[in-house]
């Protein structure tokens, strides 16, 4: 899987997620979830609509 990048509200910088999973979230979006590859903070990034 290639690495995904979003924002660590710690570090306040875009970063790569470490062990990012994808998962739905209740409305049905998708999103990635993982740590900060830098301070370890967790990370959560939605990427869009889960149906088309």
């Amino acid at each position: 899987m290639p690495a995904v990048e979003g924002y660590c509200v710690k570090c306040k910088a875009k970063r790569e997620m470490k062990d990012a999973k994808e998962n739905t979230m209740a409305n049905g979006r998708k999103a990635m979830k993982g740590t900060c590859s830098v301070c370890g903070t967790g990370m959560f990034k939605i990427l869009g609509n889960a149906k088309k």
